[in-house]
This record gives structure tokens, sequence and C-alpha cells, in this order.
């Protein structure tokens, strides 16, 4: 169990860089780095030498070889194809360690497999963004299900242990029962009840990943710059939108999507929506925070509300910056990065949420 545990921690860390890094490539403009798949130019690397350019580009006049591009795409898959070796090696583990959880990590390998289909259709269908965006979803994905089978494998499963988290909540019922039992003139703090916290985490959980759509589209559309100023877009609260133009996801196959299709008026859309969902989503956190830090009895709960006032902080320092400073990669991929924490704190939040529950 030990050994699964620190592969599951090392498939976390690995797949935090792995989505990083996607985002760096898709935000460098080298998603198109490599025209073909899993090779590039027909190569298991990338060609160098000149009669291997010449040949690739004989083969690919649409896509002259971009070295440095090509040779960021390919790192990108690289990491990504030993990604998926430890989560099946992980998925083969659990058969044999009788702690270890049984089918979430099998789960993961069929997540991992669609995820190498959706990075093929990526290339093949030229950064169809429905495509790429559901790239971004299924990697961070991915993220959150390995953050749960690592919280899953720490979990005692002897009834000897008795866990950590059932203490917990005896303990915010007990608080529950005092303040029940009090008097009416002493004012004492509600506690957290089970079935509150499992709302409240769910419902933050879901608008987190909202967002994250709302910010791939945003993304892989090229609207990251369709309102370059701040509060007000283009001057206006409301500047005139295209709402069916903007969502529509299919606009059919054979068109090379690079650099965007939208015209100005569906971009504008695009990025206004996910200016909304940043001000629903930095709303429902706070209230969470601030909820979690009022009424948790039990330190855990002060340490996660601190977890989530400071993940949205930054992710929100973040892209209040790439609207000021005009998108720099490094701030750009850093907002991934946030998101990607962000997320992980509602899987934490979540898990110890709901860790009553039996061991799946």
């Amino acid at each position: 169990m030990i050994w699964f545990r620190r592969l599951a921690v090392a498939a976390l860390v690995l797949c935090t860089g792995v989505v990083v890094l996607g985002a760096y490539v898709r935000l460098s403009d080298a998603g198109l780095g490599c025209p073909d798949w899993p090779g590039c130019y027909g190569h298991v690397g990338v060609p160098s030498a000149e009669h291997e350019i010449a040949r690739a580009e004989e083969k690919f006049p649409e896509r002259p070889v971009e070295i440095h591009k090509a040779w960021k795409e390919m790192v990108h898959r690289y990491f990504a194809s030993t990604l998926g070796l430890l989560i099946l090696v992980l998925a083969v583990m659990s058969r044999f360690v009788a702690e270890a959880p049984k089918r979430l990590p099998w789960a993961l390998t069929a997540l991992v497999i669609f995820q190498g289909i959706l990075g093929m259709w990526t290339v093949t269908w030229q950064l169809k963004p429905f495509v790429v965006t559901a790239h971004l979803l299924g990697g961070m994905s991915t993220l959150a299900l390995l953050l749960w089978l690592y919280l899953l494998s720490r979990r005692p499963s002897t009834p000897a242990a008795a866990p950590t988290r059932e203490r917990e909540f005896r303990s915010e019922r007990h608080v529950a029962l005092s303040i029940a039992a009090a008097p009416a003139s002493h004012e004492v703090a509600p506690a957290i009840t089970p079935s509150g916290l499992r709302r409240f985490a769910a419902l933050a959980l879901l608008v987190v990943v909202l967002q994250i759509f709302l910010g791939g589209w945003t993304s892989t559309n090229y609207a990251a710059l369709a309102c370059p100023d701040l509060p007000t877009c283009h001057g206006s609260w409301w500047p005139e939108t295209d709402i069916a133009t903007a969502f529509t996801l299919w606009h059919g196959l054979g068109i090379n999507y690079e650099y965007g299709i939208l015209d100005a008026r569906a971009r504008v859309t695009i990025h206004l929506f996910h200016r909304v969902g940043a001000v629903i989503v930095t709303t429902v956190l706070l209230l969470l925070g601030f909820w979690l830090w009022r009424n948790g009895a039990a330190p855990l709960w002060r340490r996660l509300s601190i977890a989530v006032f400071a993940a949205l902080g930054l992710q929100v320092a973040i892209g209040l910056s790439i609207v000021k400073l005009q998108l720099p990669l490094g701030l750009a991929t850093a907002h991934n990065a946030g998101a990607a924490l962000l997320l992980l704190v509602m899987v934490t939040l979540n898990h110890y949420a709901w860790a009553q529950r039996p061991r799946r």
C-alpha cells in the first residue's frame, strides 16, 4: 500500500505538469507543431537533420517545420504517455493490493485512453475548439481523480483505526447538539452539518468546473484579448454580443482553427461570459470560505477555508494581470495552473465532506 500511495503521488505530480505543459503548448501556438499523430512529421522525435526537414516539408507542404514548436508538442506527448503508463501500473497494482481502491484506477485508465484519442483529434482536426476544450477538461478530470485516489489511499481501512474525518464530523455534531441545548441568551456559532457542507462543497466544485470550461473555450477560440480594458469591455459594461455564434460547438471538419475563426463580436461574447463566470465563482467561493471559517469546529475546515481564499486570490490576481498586461505567455500559463490549484482545493474539500461515505 505504501508503494501504491507513492505511485499515486508521482502520478498526481506528473499530471499537474502535463496539464500546465499542455496549456503552455496551446498558448504558445504550438498545438500543430507536429501535424500528425502520434509521431512528428513521421518521426518518433522531431526531424532535425536537413534531409529529414526537407522530406517532412515535402510530405506536409502546408506545415513548414518549426523545430521549437515541434519539440514543445512532442515533450508534452512524452510526458502524457508516461502518465498513462503510471496510471496503468496503478490499475494493475490495485488488483493485488488489498487496501487499494479497486474501481477508480481502472476508471482513470479508461479516461487517460480517451484523453489520448482527444489528443489525436486535437491534431488531426486542426485545433477544433470543442475538442481542445474537451481535452483540457479531460486533463483536469484526470488530475482531480488522481487526487481523489491519493486521498482514498490515505484513509484507514480497519475498524480499529477510527477515521479522522469521522471523528471530526462527530465533533461537529457534538457542537450542534451543544448549541441546541444551550440557553437562548448564549450566542454560540452554528456548527457545520455534513449535509450542508456536502451541498455547499458540491456547488463550489460545479461552478469551478463550469468556469474552467469557459476559460478553455475562451482560450481555444482566441478570445482572451477580446476585451482589452477593465472593468468594462471596449468602454461598455455590456457590448453587443452574439451568443449563438459564440457557443456553437460544431463548425464542421476540414477547417484550420489555428488563431480562431470567429468574428470580433463572438469573441467578445465568449470573453464576457468568462468574466461573468469569474464573478460568480469569486462570490460562491468567498461565501464558502467565510462559512467554513465561521462555522467549522474542527481545525480542518479552518485550514481548507484558508486554502480556498489563497487559491481564489491568486487566480483572480493572475486573471486581472493578464488583461492589464495583454496576455503574457508566462501569466497565461500560470492562469491554467491556478485553475488546476483551485480545482484541487475543491476536490479536497469535497473528499473530506464525503469522508463518512464507504470506500469505493
